[in-house]
């Protein structure tokens, strides 16, 4: 019935419907599952094998490195971009933020004005208690032998010169921000602590890419199937080469493809079916994304003034700190600095000067921190890397975004044709010969 009404053999028109069907469901659950490879899990999974501990140490770097193993013995899996949170994070900064500017350019969106509005903002809240404890602390029978106007008049000297006194901290830290701030290992440490914002950084910005790939597989890989049919009797190779053979080609293609037409080419060609690379064409809805994740979550007053504070150059910010603000109290108490001094002594005084600089850095940390502080200056970062991505050339752009995972792109290939060979077998195992299930 069947030869009469299409006029083609059963098994061929049998062939014509699953081996094309098979391979587009191979092509689709190749990539979808690709994609999980990517990000899926966050932390690694796995069993210990025996023996395994004592040979990691002996194996080639290029396979300790892979997301299978781990130096404890156990073999499992991690997500690519999880896995690759530190080096990933590393080239993030070289190839893409490092191109949007430099350390002082970031710290002069922070506004370092406001910055230091916010900070005085917070110290006079506060400036007359610290006065006040350490005018006791240091120098008890003097403070309190000055008459209430003498008192009161250093109060507000002090309150005078706040302004100008943050400020000039501000500018400071500015000046010195490339010897204090260390931005590459600043995202890095950022990243290993948070190895699920990596994926959102990919999975976010890539969603209709990532989309695409999955559904390419399926309208790729069951052409391909035909193509396979034709091979089978145009040529005189037996079904059990052609299908698995076919299937990891199909399986290794399917991925390359996919990948080549999210990120190239970097301009339009007329000979290009797709004329430009998918990811290109979204650029400026992209760099809105990503400026507004970078500027939420990664490049904020509160992860800079963490890493100042606290970070592994931290001595050398609390070294401007201290220069800076030793000052402030001569300015603070002005002309009566000199009787001031005299009845004190120098050593006292030195003293006094240590003390109100300790408790003058101990605000910063708040300063920093202030979430609606924090939000008010996330847009003025925001908008200026989406300023500076929008001039990024279509080339620098695809760069920044695909270093990231380029070096992992193999792993997606070799996934891709062993499930292909697994599919061709599959395949003839449910519709092939006697010799394919003798041969298994």
């Amino acid at each position: 019935m069947l030869d009469s009404y299409f006029h083609i053999h059963p098994s061929i028109l049998l062939e014509l419907i699953t081996i094309p069907l098979f391979t587009g469901i191979i092509g689709y659950i190749t990539n979808w599952t690709g994609i999980l490879m990517l990000f899926k899990p966050i932390y690694f999974h796995g069993i210990s094998v025996p023996g395994l501990k004592s040979l990691f140490h002996f194996l080639p770097k290029r396979i300790q490195v892979l997301p299978l193993l781990r130096y404890d013995g156990r073999i499992g899996w991690q997500g690519i971009v999880p896995s690759r949170a530190d080096k990933m994070a590393s080239i993030a900064v070289d190839k893409g933020l490092a191109k949007l500017g430099s350390v002082s350019d970031f710290y002069r969106e922070l506004e370092p004005d406001a910055l230091a509005e916010h900070l005085t903002t917070l110290a006079q809240e506060q400036i007359r208690d610290i006065v006040e404890e350490i005018a006791i602390r240091e120098h008890p029978q003097l403070w309190y032998n000055l008459p209430n106007p003498v008192r009161e008049m250093v109060h507000e000297r002090v309150r005078e010169q706040l302004p100008e006194v943050l400020r000039e901290l501000t500018v400071e830290l500015g000046n010195n921000i490339e010897q204090l701030l260390d931005v590459k290992q600043m995202v890095i440490r950022y990243f290993q602590s948070r190895p699920q914002l990596l994926n959102t950084v990919f999975q976010v910005l890539g969603a209709k890419e990532l989309r695409f790939m999955q559904n390419f597989g399926f309208y790729f890989g069951a052409p391909m199937g035909a193509v396979l049919v034709a091979i089978l009797h145009l040529t005189h190779f037996s079904a059990l080469v052609v299908l698995p053979i076919g299937g990891v080609v199909i399986g290794w293609v399917v991925n390359w493809i996919g990948l080549n037409m999210i990120f190239a080419p970097a301009y339009p060609k007329w000979w290009c079916p797709w004329r430009q690379g998918l990811l290109i064409k979204r650029q400026s809805e992209i760099t809105e994304g990503y400026a507004e994740l970078v500027a939420t979550q990664i490049i904020t007053v509160a992860n800079v003034g963490d890493e100042l504070l606290n970070g592994p150059r931290a001595d050398r910010t609390m070294q401007v700190l201290e220069d800076t603000l030793r000052p402030a109290t001569d300015k603070a108490l002005g002309p009566a600095r000199g009787p001031v001094k005299f009845m004190m002594g120098r050593r006292d005084y030195t003293t006094l000067q240590d003390s109100f600089a300790d408790k003058a850095k101990s605000l910063a940390p708040a300063a920093f921190a202030d979430p609606a502080f924090n939000a008010q200056q996330s847009t003025q970062v925001s908008h200026y890397i989406a300023k500076q991505m929008a001039a990024l050339s279509p080339p620098s752009f695809v760069d920044m975004l695909r270093s990231a995972i380029k070096q992992d792109e193999w792993l997606l290939f070799v996934h891709g044709g062993v499930l292909g060979l697994i599919a061709g077998y599959a395949h003839l195992l449910i519709f092939g010969t006697e010799v394919a299930r003798t041969w298994l």
